[in-house]
């Protein structure tokens, strides 16, 4: 990985002090003098966050001094990655595996930037992997996740549904996976009638990308990811405000694709299968019209009640294939719904099950693993809303509240045989920069759902 910020060893490296603030003063009182002085002068308190360069006695830099909180995680020391002076760290202290594992990859996250269209030759420092530190899962999962937020930032002119498409071939095929393609009218022959039927209008076709990595035997585990490459709403078009951010409407895709890479890596023993619905969501003569039917590959008919809930359109026919199998766990990924974000707020995905042992895991690795997640229901009563007397299901609530829940209720029809089904709802986005998570586009959940994998499997 090209200039990757975490380096094995170093024998001239800054050392960072991470300290708690009730220890602070203890700490300070056991330090040469010139250090001791020019903290008490910068009034340096370590509060969590806050951190201090402080002289040697020759004068050059002599340490780092930084506040952490007393349950140290992986955005702990994250802001120090693009703070400090280009120069090479090391971290003090004793800290468990996991947590100097976490604190690093944190580091390597921060150091992330989309430099394809814009050059950024600003050197930032690098740290010495603390000792205990998993490097071989730091360097993997940065790699995956930051391959995803350069997908998700990579505008729809470049990012169409042919470049995704190749993009997803190219890891497949690096990886030795099986891979099918199938696009444009060649959807109908193959019955993805509703993938057809969302991206046909577009100048670039429809593409269906399924990858399989054959592993006989071993549990199977389906990762289906929503790409839409840009989303105009179609007919019924978004306004300007609303469809500015939409080339990051095929982050669904990414994030599989970001995962996929982290189990195969690893070589958690899954047998792994990705579906991949890729469109465009254009107008044209040709676009799907609101009260259109269309009949799915399940077999139910769907009447487009709105075109602009053109994402449980793709992912229906997606999901009914990957039902088909049953697997052991199928997972889908998406940015669904604005009524996730008002529910949860941008930074906290939204996520679906009728599994509650499944619900628990996820809950549990989204925690320890600081890759926030959290569980909204399947609420039953609300389906009647999807009715409409024309079809079996419309795509579209008669109700203006529980958005993301009947969208999630529309995606349960087509998964009807496998009983460790997620869903989850994502913003895929920082909307300003924070400590590790640059502002644009976000590989949320990744961490938290190969943990859960891992936890599954990988024994």
């Amino acid at each position: 990985m090209k200039n990757f910020p975490i380096i094995e060893k170093s024998k001239s490296a800054i050392p960072i002090h991470a300290l708690y603030q009730n220890q602070y003063e203890f700490w300070l009182k056991r330090q040469p003098v010139p250090a001791k002085n020019w903290l008490s002068a910068n009034h340096f308190k370590a509060a969590p966050g806050s951190w201090c360069l402080f002289p040697a006695e020759d004068g050059r830099i002599g340490g780092v001094a930084c506040g952490i909180d007393v349950s140290p995680n992986i955005w702990s020391i994250a802001n120090l990655a693009t703070q400090l002076p280009a120069h090479t760290y090391a971290l003090e202290g004793r800290f468990s595996a996991a947590v100097a594992t976490q604190m690093a990859l944190g580091w390597a996250l921060a150091g992330y930037k989309f430099t394809r269209y814009k050059k950024n030759d600003k050197a930032l420092p690098a740290l010495v992997a603390p000792r205990g530190c998993d490097l071989a899962y730091v360097q993997a999962m940065a790699g995956a996740i930051n391959w995803a937020r350069d997908l998700i930032n990579t505008p729809a002119n470049d990012c169409n549904p042919q470049a995704l498409a190749a993009e997803a071939v190219a890891f497949g095929k690096a990886h030795k996976g099986k891979v099918s393609v199938i696009k444009g009218e060649a959807l109908l022959k193959a019955d993805y009638p509703v993938v057809y039927a969302v991206g046909k209008a577009s100048s670039v076709p429809p593409h269906m990308v399924d990858i399989t990595f054959p592993r006989p035997r071993a549990p199977k585990v389906t990762l289906v990811g929503k790409g839409v490459c840009f989303d105009s709403g179609g007919l019924d078009i978004k306004s300007t405000a609303n469809m500015k951010l939409m080339k990051k409407d095929m982050a669904g895709v990414a994030i599989m694709l970001a995962l996929a890479k982290a189990i195969l890596q690893a070589g958690i023993p899954v047998q792994l299968r990705l579906l991949l619905p890729i469109v465009e969501n254009a107008v044209s003569g040709n676009a799907m019209r609101p009260l259109d039917i269309v009949r799915s590959r399940k077999g139910l008919t769907v009447e487009i009640g709105n075109t602009d809930a053109e994402g449980r359109l793709i992912l229906c026919d997606a999901l009914a294939e990957a039902d088909s199998e049953k697997p052991d766990l199928l997972i889908d990924c998406s940015t669904l719904t604005g009524a996730a974000r008002v529910a949860l707020g941008t930074d906290v995905p939204a996520f679906f099950t009728p599994d509650d042992t499944l619900a628990q895991q996820v809950m549990a690795h989204a925690q320890a693993e600081n890759d926030p997640l959290w569980r909204l229901p399947l609420w039953k009563p609300y389906r009647s809303h999807l009715d409409t007397q024309n079809a079996d299901i419309s795509n579209e609530s008669d109700s203006a509240y529980g958005g993301a829940i009947t969208a999630a209720l529309y995606l349960q029809e087509f998964v009807s045989k496998t009983p460790s089904w997620l869903h989850i709802d994502m913003m895929a986005w920082n909307l300003s920069s924070r400590p590790g998570r640059p502002q644009g586009g976000e590989a949320m959940a990744v961490r938290a759902l190969y943990a859960l994998i891992k936890d599954r499997y990988g024994r």
